[in-house]
């Protein structure tokens, strides 16, 4: 896959980890490009993490507005 993972989306990186997963499942390839898959998908599992916890972040902070809201109009 060509595309830069800083540029990746979630659903894009998620898809690029499972294509990892398969190609080493397979065992077919080299060791050099073994590691190289192994540490493009730690990379990725990094980034994922960090995007979804940013993602609960988010969501927390609009739960709590939403509550200081309702909690304001009684």
């Amino acid at each position: 896959m060509s595309t830069d993972k800083k540029e990746m989306t979630f659903e894009q990186s998620m898809g690029r980890l499972e294509e990892i997963v398969r190609l080493l499942e397979t065992n077919e390839q080299p060791l050099d490009e073994t590691i190289r898959l192994f540490e493009e998908g730690l990379h990725l599992v990094k980034s994922c993490d960090q995007t979804l916890k940013s993602f609960e972040n988010k969501v927390n902070d609009l739960l709590a507005k939403n509550r200081e809201d309702d909690n304001g109009t009684l």
